[in-house]
């Protein structure tokens, strides 16, 4: 052996134990020893087996992170399982990085750009699902309690000294909007606080080994630290690769992002105030018009909230926010977007405290008169007594919304050309609601309503989802079975459309709760908006489509069983023992199938069943239809009962998810199964949304980045120095080790081997994130590990029994692993050998074999280990 090696395991999204990873049996008591922890801390540490010497020639590491996402059971499990509820913001976050075409150097991007125009569209779409998410809280406050809510008995229902709302001066003017308003407000202020409190994340930086100082013999780690206290302020980062960046996951500032999250968040948050406080002073400014000081007030508070919202539109496309720059300032703009809000808030406060004007009818006469709930005849009592047009603020929201993902859809797959069609039918049905209400000037009636000409111009829109693809200039691998993008090229509108779903059922659902508590006894005192009643509807005509969705893959996974089943028998003759366990064999070789071959088309099925479904649910809440038909025939009754169904399991999805949530780092079972969606999203920079939970990358890969070069760079004589490094990435784990080798410098990276098992960088990453992991930027990982005598550091192990790991043919080494061993037992053991399917790669025969060749190739590279060192 010529030199010392470190093997450094990073898991995957199960949370491994470090004791696991490592490979610590229990010994004749029952418990398995203890690792050592060597660097970091027990939220993010490297660990090591407590019996490691530093004579042994290979040093086996673990690197545990899963303590940012799921960790053990401590108060931060609420937190997280909070971090639930924010996975909307998740998914839209994730579908700026799913863009095909990302310029390798971020610098390279413009507005103009194919990528610009969807990354600009993708934020915009980001900041409407914070808006959607005020909006429904606004709803909450300011229509149910503020406005609809008017007596003693549903003011006593809502948990606080609600009741003061019924006194007669609260019940004048626009008070009880105002006091409304602190439910939005409380949103925000969470979600803030919640914001501020993850920026450690990003506040973490790389070490550059060549200016760290004297190195010292590790000190021990301080038990009285916090588990989760910020960490350390860090040297700058390493310079990034010589010669020109091959893949976006070069650039030295993708993991840098604290001061691009601290002024998204400012715009999100101002924001969110504006489209609260524009609710109350819109139904002001139309219902009550105001004259003279109140006009001022008014129309002053009017042109700042609109000022807020301008700027905003702006800032979302400007460098200054697209690019990711460090710790730097907030700076003016920032700064003079908080002060108009604070203006424009309170600006709105002191109007609805104002008394009503001389004009207009008075706000108190328009609401729902006590008593409706027992007497619905009374006048007033109207069948929606919803706010005065907030039905229609909603409505034009949702529509606004399904736009913009058919024109992110269509600018990601055909460019500038793509987003021509959608932008049309944007101009045009805004122009045609203008018209069917009379507000263009000379101009006939119109013979349509604004619902009937929604229905051609979303036709209109869609066709720009159907142009031919543009294709990349560079040139390309061939491209293996399963490998081509992901949904036609429109993975931003799949994963983005994904979060608004959500968000419209966790809003709806969290309307129709507050609902059904307001009204208590079963008394209709308040009713929720139109649109929402229609959300019911959709969604479970959203559960009906899923369920098909899910037969249609039990059938294939069917089929595949019997082909694996019957291609196993065919391998020669099997006793009643073997059979028996080919067929549990051969169901892993089904799901493995299933999943690499037919799951990206599965879900391609359901979001296009959904998009129409989603069109559909946009032309009736335009319409003064309502979703409640009064025939019995057939139809109807299904309607009726879809409709009554989705109103049941949407009243408790918001608490059915935060228990989900919640469940994820309690149980080990629970956490497998979602695990995997919940750390794809939250891998990637908050660059779109910068709401979402925090990306636990932004502090394992500067982290591991440090490790990994700072043993590398050490001096000769010191005992903890590694003249080799096998980077050893399982599933997520994986990605994780990718992203450090891309951003390593040159000099460090030749002493590095990268193994990877339960790999996804080709069926799943490199098909929805192709700018990183697709054909024409993976190979960049290759070169990067390209040594001197032309074979590649890359050792890539894979199961045909493993759903999520496979092949990756980009010019690694591929090993096949055999799982199981055999199909019965053998050498005098009694139980079958184990089906390890995505598990226990370590101890497979291949990976040793391999480790070791590996060790001797590294060993060569370096001169002989000092005496009495290893």
């Amino acid at each position: 052996m010529g030199g010392r090696i470190l093997e450094l395991r990073v898991h995957g999204v199960s949370n491994t134990p470090p004791a696991e990873a490592l490979g610590l049996t229990p010994g004749p008591g029952g418990e398995a020893p203890q690792p050592r922890l060597v660097a970091g801390s027990p939220v993010t540490g490297f660990y090591r087996s407590p019996t490691a010497s530093p004579l042994d020639p290979i040093v086996l590491e673990a690197y545990s992170w899963g303590q940012l996402t799921s960790g053990a059971r401590t108060a931060r499990d609420v937190e997280r399982a909070l971090w639930t509820l924010l996975l909307p913001f998740t998914l839209a976050n994730v579908a700026l990085h799913a863009r095909p075409g990302i310029p390798a150097d971020p610098a390279g991007e413009r507005l103009t750009s194919r990528t610009g125009i969807t990354a600009w569209l993708i934020r915009l779409f980001c900041l409407s699902l914070t808006g959607t998410l005020v909006l429904a809280l606004t709803g909450v406050g300011v229509d149910l309690i503020g406005w609809q809510c008017v007596d003693e008995t549903c003011l006593s229902r809502i948990p606080g000294p609600w009741e003061f709302l019924a006194g007669a001066w609260w019940q004048q003017g626009g008070r009880p909007l105002a006091v409304g308003l602190a439910v939005p407000l409380a949103l925000i202020a969470v979600l803030g606080l919640v914001a501020w409190r993850t920026y450690q994340y990003e506040a973490v930086m790389p070490a550059d080994p060549a200016n760290a100082p004297e190195r010292h013999p590790p000190a021990p780690v301080d038990a009285d630290r916090p588990a989760d206290a910020p960490a350390r302020e860090q040297p700058p980062a390493p310079k990034p690769p010589a010669g020109p960046l091959a893949n976006p996951l070069e650039d030295p500032t993708f993991w840098w992002g604290e001061g691009q999250l601290r002024r998204a968040a400012v715009l999100h948050l101002c924001t969110g105030t504006a489209v609260a406080a524009a609710v109350p002073l819109g139904t002001v400014l139309v219902l009550d018009p105001p004259h003279e000081a109140r006009a001022t007030i008014a129309w002053t508070t009017a042109a700042t909230l609109v000022a807020v919202l301008v700027i905003t539109l702006v800032a979302l496309g400007r460098p200054f926010l697209t690019r990711r720059h460090g710790a730097t300032p907030l700076g003016p703009w920032s700064i003079s977007v908080i002060v108009l809000t604070g203006v424009g808030l309170a600006g709105t406060l002191l109007l609805l405290m104002l008394p009503d004007g001389p004009a207009g009818t008075p706000l108190a006469a328009l609401r729902p008169p006590p008593g409706c709930g027992g007497q619905p005849s009374l006048p007033g009592c109207l069948e929606d007594r919803s706010l005065p047009g907030f039905d229609q603020i909603l409505a034009w929201l949702v529509t606004g919304q399904l736009l913009l993902l058919i024109a992110i859809g269509a600018t990601a797959r055909s460019g500038r050309r793509g987003s021509a069609a959608p932008a049309i039918a944007t101009v045009l049905i805004v122009l045609g609601a203008a018209w069917c209400h009379g507000w263009l000037p000379a101009t006939p009636p119109a013979p349509l309503e604004v619902w009937q000409l929604a229905v051609p111009l979303l036709a209109l829109a869609a066709t720009g989802l159907l142009l031919p693809r543009t294709r990349a200039t560079a040139g390309r691998q061939p491209l293996e079975p399963h490998t081509d993008l992901a949904w036609r090229g429109q993975a931003p509108a799949v994963i983005a459309g994904s979060g608004w779903l959500l968000c419209l059922a966790y809003c709806a659902g969290a309307l129709y709760w507050i609902t059904d508590r307001l009204n208590g006894d079963g008394s209709v005192v308040v009713v929720p908006p139109t649109p929402v009643s229609w959300a019911a509807l959709c969604f479970g005509g959203a559960l009906l489509l899923l369920t098909l969705v899910a037969l249609r893959g039990f059938v294939l996974f069917h089929q595949l069983r019997h082909e694996e089943y019957a291609e196993l028998k065919a391998g020669g003759p099997l006793t009643a023992h073997d059979l028996r366990r080919g067929r549990d064999v051969s169901n892993h070789r089904a799901l493995h199938r299933l999943v690499g071959e037919h799951a990206i088309r599965l879900i391609g099925w359901y979001a296009a069943a959904v998009a129409v479904l989603a069109a559909l649910a946009c032309v009736a809440v335009l319409s003064p239809a309502r979703p409640y038909p009064t025939s019995e025939t057939g139809a109807a009754t299904l309607i009726r009962l879809v409709t009554d169904v989705g109103d049941a399991l949407l009243g408790w999805l918001p608490v059915a998810i935060a228990a989900l949530g919640l469940l994820v780092f309690r149980n080990n079972t629970v956490r497998r199964s979602v695990g995997v969606v919940w750390d794809v999203g939250t891998f990637w920079p908050r660059a779109a949304h910068p709401l979402a939970p925090p990306s636990y990358a932004e502090r394992a890969v500067p982290e591991l980045l440090t490790r990994t070069a700072g043993l590398l760079a050490l001096t000769e004589h010191d005992p903890r120095r590694m003249d080799g490094i096998i980077l050893s990435g399982h599933s997520q784990g994986t990605v994780i080790c990718a992203a450090v080798i891309l951003q390593l410098p040159n000099r460090w990276r030749r002493r590095i081997w990268f193994f990877s098992y339960g790999c996804q960088l080709t069926r799943l990453y490199g098909r929805i994130f192709p700018a990183y992991f697709g054909p024409d930027r993976l190979p960049a990982l290759t070169r990067a590990l390209s040594r001197p005598s032309g074979e590649t550091g890359w050792t890539n192990f894979w199961r045909d029994t493993d759903p999520l790991g496979w092949p990756v043919t980009a010019g690694e080494r591929d090993v096949a692993v055999t799982d199981p061993e055999a199909l019965h037992p053998s050498d005098g053991e009694v139980a079958d050998p184990p089906i390890r399917s995505h598990s226990g790669y370590p101890e497979a025969t291949e990976f040793q074999r391999e480790r070791s060749r590996v060790a001797v190739l590294l060993g060569r590279t370096v001169p002989s280990p000092r005496r009495g060192l290893g």
